[in-house]
């Protein structure tokens, strides 16, 4: 029998105490949701297998929780990746890893699900099942076991856990979620065996895939091949769940704000789904189609909501490409002309240079965000123009004067080393183009200014024009890192 209060006392005592930063094992949030078990159908706990201070800045993580616990028959908690000190210790003490808000261990949520959101996470997903008591394999669960499910950018991916997850939701979750959830219930009560349940949920919904339900296949070289389906119930071809209309869906006003800082700490509104270019390396552009746009009014009203909600004094403005919002000054304008009076500061984390960029750095203005956060991706006009990327140095240059001459002080610069056909001069340019930019602001300033380069490496992605393009080695990129750092002679 599940009893949380003597659970969490004995968390409390002898976990507790030995960790690191405890108040992210703890809920009991501003906004946290708590449900006794008077009239709910089902349990399911958001599982993001990383840090709590970033998974609580995940934006997606706040939607989904937000939509299922608007439902009065559902109870949505959350779990995410413990520290290391902390896993010895549950590992130690043999104590499961639990949800924040009921201190409840996963094997006794109806759903567990995971938002996949890069490559590296794949491990965490077996510890979190492992320490939560779950089976890793799918083969191995039964009825007793909650159903683990997966979506998110890798789930578009979703072979290399195909063994440990039971289904994949691939596309908008808004909608496909709480439909599955409902449907897991359903299913579980008709009877039959686990693979008979699952079978249902695939036949019932195009966005579900099984992998259970197919047979993996490779080539005579080792390359995998499109799976065979197995049983009648599996579509050879799953479709992503879309949100056709993103004004029916509210935005989550009332978001869980973290006990500890997380790497973002602010509200964040998404006022746009999909992007208007198409970059060959980017995998969002491919699978946030169709471009869906919220209304001025929607977002203004909802930022509101979410200030007087949690107190923040950022307001964030989230999207693929933020610029390319149709109404984008208009919305500004609104947001500054309602904010600033406040001491509340816009920002606008993903930029690209066009005919908005003239006006953007006088709307944020700079009392508080005196930066500009821009991703040229290659430092190169012709590497930029092989990856799709259409802007220009000139470009960049000029909108960096603009923001100078505006008061603006700090730049940080998004690149990718290992790209196809990368040569040397290209990693070069990284170091140069972020010294001319440093250059720049000098010149206008008077006094040096803050450039910063983050170069990541390249993963090709599924579903890109780049997806068969195999990754840098290890070597490659290590060698690339020590050119880079070579360079930098500011």
């Amino acid at each position: 029998m599940f009893t949380p209060l003597s659970f969490r006392e004995r968390v409390e005592r002898t976990i507790l105490p030995r960790v690191q930063t405890p108040a992210q094992y703890v809920g009991g949030e501003l906004n946290a949701v708590v449900k006794s078990g008077d009239g709910l159908r089902g349990r399911m706990c958001l599982a993001f297998p990383d840090a709590y201070t970033i998974g609580m800045s995940h934006h997606g993580l706040q939607v989904l929780y937000a939509a299922m616990n608007r439902r009065a028959d559902w109870a949505c908690e959350r779990v995410f990746s413990p520290g290391r000190d902390m896993e010895t210790l549950l590992r130690q003490t043999g104590l499961p890893l639990w949800s924040l808000e009921t201190f409840r261990p996963l094997r006794q949520f109806d759903i567990v699900g995971f938002s996949l959101q890069y490559e590296l996470l794949a491990t965490n997903v077996l510890t979190i099942l492992d320490l939560g008591g779950i089976p890793l394999r799918s083969s191995e669960r039964t009825g007793e076991d909650p159903l683990v499910i997966a979506g998110g950018p890798c789930a578009q991916n979703p072979e290399p856990l195909a063994e440990f997850v039971d289904l994949f939701v691939l596309g908008d979750g808004e909608e496909s979620l709480p439909a599955v959830a409902d449907a897991w219930l359903q299913v579980r009560a008709e009877g039959g065996t686990r693979q008979e349940q699952l079978a249902r949920l695939a036949a019932r919904f195009p966005y579900v895939y099984v992998p259970s339900l197919y047979q993996a296949r490779v080539d005579a070289e080792g390359r995998p091949l499109p799976p065979v389906p197995i049983r009648p119930e599996a579509r050879p071809v799953v479709e992503p769940a879309v949100l056709e209309d993103l004004e029916i869906f509210p935005l989550p006003t009332r978001p869980v704000v973290p006990h500890v800082a997380a790497v973002q700490d602010r509200i964040t509104l998404e006022i746009m789904r999909g992007c208007p270019w198409r970059c060959r390396f980017c995998q969002s552009t491919t699978l946030k189609r169709p471009l869906r746009y919220r209304k001025v009014d929607t977002i203004v009203q909802a930022a509101w909501e979410s200030y007087w909600a949690t107190g923040y004094n950022e307001i964030g403005l989230l999207s693929l490409s933020t610029s390319d919002y149709p109404y984008f000054d208009e919305l500004l304008d609104r947001l500054s002309a309602e904010f600033r009076p406040l001491g509340v500061s816009i920002s606008v984390p993903s930029l690209r240079v066009n005919h908005q960029w003239r006006l953007l750095a006088l709307q944020l203005g700079t009392e508080r965000h005196s930066g500009l956060t821009l991703a040229p991706e290659a430092a190169r006009d012709e590497m930029r123009r092989r990856i799709g990327k259409q802007i220009t140095n000139d470009d960049l240059l000029e909108g960096c004067r603009q923001a100078f001459q505006r008061g603006f002080h700090r730049v940080k610069l998004y690149f990718m080393c290992g790209l196809p056909g990368e040569t040397a001069q290209d990693l070069a340019g990284i170091v140069d183009l972020a010294e001319d930019i440093a250059r720049l602001g000098q010149q206008i300033r008077g006094r040096a200014v803050t450039v910063v380069a983050n170069v990541s490496n390249f993963i090709p992605k599924p579903h890109t024009p780049f997806q068969w393009h195999a990754m840098a080695s290890r070597e490659y990129l290590e060698q690339a890192h020590r050119l880079l750092r070579r360079r930098v002679r500011l």
